[in-house]
């Protein structure tokens, strides 16, 4: 059977992976293996995968410690979704409150399998049938989709125009291989200290962006397990969203522009925006620091170069590119840029300066992931499976603080459990492990919500009351 064509939106890559052939369609079946569809609904998996007895999560009697190989992912995910995965938090998150509502039972989940199946349009009545599912599962990958009309597993009994998507969060996807025309330090799915700014740097232009000009305040921020960070903003308008309005806020967000083969993909105006000049103090921030020294783009000729390319009078570019030839060795990174700065002179030459900053450093979204409402993004406190690293939320106010390879990983947390001696007090095994703070940033988040969602049907009995 011939698999459905993908949306514009779907070619983007909705599993943060460098294999292209996992590139799903968001209109597509609901079961893939190796690229051919096997149709299937969420309530007929059983067909496929029968019911299993599953066994108790280990346990530690008398002292015993359970140790488990730690080259064994396949058992160290098993703990990790009977043991601290937080079904009931995630729940609450989703569903924006705490008896099921549409915004769960209507919810699209996707679960990639270990052998490669991948396995859409799943849907939960409860935390505690997803909770089931998954440790039946043990998907290696978690996505979330959009509430639709109709409960998802129900999609194949439902005509096609009755199925339709009416809600999701908002969300953006930023991923360190869109920097590799600027970063030297590393390329494709490789991270490092020195690159990870550019991530930085995105979460606190982003954050700032949709919380002062767009008024939003649920934002959960949640790093990918590997080379990227995702954004959910989760306020009610924000769910509501039409895909016009999400493409809206991306065209207002989005400064770079322009193909592989386009030097100049910044312009800006004489007079700043609030919103650029807000971003222009925060790019001052880190340039020197991430561009000057630490990618070291005015080193070398051929990082050099590109910088000069952006430089439209090509009088400058010469005077520039042979001076620095010269004086390669003697002149550093900053005495570079003062040079170019002083070559352009003030005026239109400070735009430029401008405009060079905010190409090597502002944020690059992702832009089909936001626009469309039924766009798959991966979950967070999914593991990611190159790297081992829980998907961890990500506190925007201390992003400055948040290092991608202090996050733990699987075979890490379960020694950790293994490891912890704290006496005969009883407490939740993510409290005996460094994903505790991680946890923390996520149960203040959904308190957040919890908190707002009581609030608006406390006034919505107060006005019906009135009446």
């Amino acid at each position: 059977m011939a698999v459905e064509p993908m949306s514009l939106a779907s070619q983007s890559e909705v599993m943060d992976t460098d294999d292209p052939k996992e590139e799903v369609s968001d209109y597509g079946d609901d079961v893939m293996v190796d690229g051919d569809d096997i149709i299937i609904n969420g309530d007929e998996l059983d067909q496929i995968f029968p019911p299993a007895k599953l066994d108790p999560p280990p346990t530690f009697l008398n002292g015993s410690k359970m140790q488990l190989d730690e080259n064994d992912p396949i058992m160290l995910l098993r703990v990790f979704y009977q043991r601290l995965f937080p079904y009931k938090t995630y729940f609450q998150w989703l569903n924006y409150d705490t008896a099921p509502t549409k915004n769960f039972t209507n919810r699209e989940f996707s679960f990639t399998l270990a052998s490669d199946v991948y396995i859409r349009y799943n849907s939960f009545q409860d935390a505690d049938e997803l909770r089931k599912e998954i440790n039946k599962l043990q998907p290696v990958k978690i996505d979330i989709g959009a509430i639709y009309t109709a409960r998802p597993k129900d999609k194949k009994t439902i005509r096609p125009q009755a199925f339709q998507p009416v809600e999701k969060e908002l969300v953006f996807d930023i991923d360190m291989t869109d920097y590799d025309e600027v970063r030297t330090c590393c390329s494709g799915g490789n991270i490092c200290e020195k690159c990870w700014e550019f991530m930085t740097i995105s979460i606190r232009i982003i954050d700032a962006a949709l919380r002062e000009d767009f008024g939003f305040s649920h934002l959960l921020w949640v790093y990918s397990g590997r080379r990227g960070v995702h954004c959910w903003v989760c306020d009610e308008r924000a769910r509501k969203l039409t895909n016009d309005s999400r493409k809206s806020i991306v065209q207002y967000l989005e400064v770079i522009k322009g193909g592989a083969q386009q030097a100049k993909k910044v312009k800006l105006p004489t007079i700043l925006h609030p919103s650029l000049k807000r971003s222009l103090g925060i790019l001052k921030e880190h340039f020197e620091g991430l561009v000057l020294n630490n990618q070291r783009v005015l080193d070398e000729p051929e990082n050099w170069n590109k910088v000069l390319q952006i430089v439209p009078d090509h009088a400058i570019r010469e005077t520039l590119d042979s001076k620095w030839q010269k004086s390669s060795r003697t002149n550093t990174a900053m005495l570079k840029w003062e040079d170019l700065k002083n070559e352009i002179g003030d005026g239109k030459g400070e735009v430029l300066v401008r405009e060079i900053m905010f190409q090597y450093c502002y944020p690059r979204l992702d832009e089909k992931v936001t626009m469309q409402i039924n766009h798959l993004l991966k979950s967070p406190f999914c593991v990611h499976p190159k790297t081992n690293r829980v998907c961890v939320p990500i506190d925007p106010a201390r992003c400055k603080d948040f290092d991608p390879f202090k996050v733990p990983t699987l075979a890490q947390l379960n020694k950790e459990i293994n490891e912890y001696n704290g006496g005969e007090k009883r407490i939740a095994d993510y409290e005996k492990t460094s994903l505790k703070p991680y946890m923390k940033i996520f149960d203040d988040f959904v308190n957040g919500l919890m908190k707002e969602s009581l609030q608006n049907k406390k006034n919505e009995s107060a006005v019906s009351m009135e009446f």
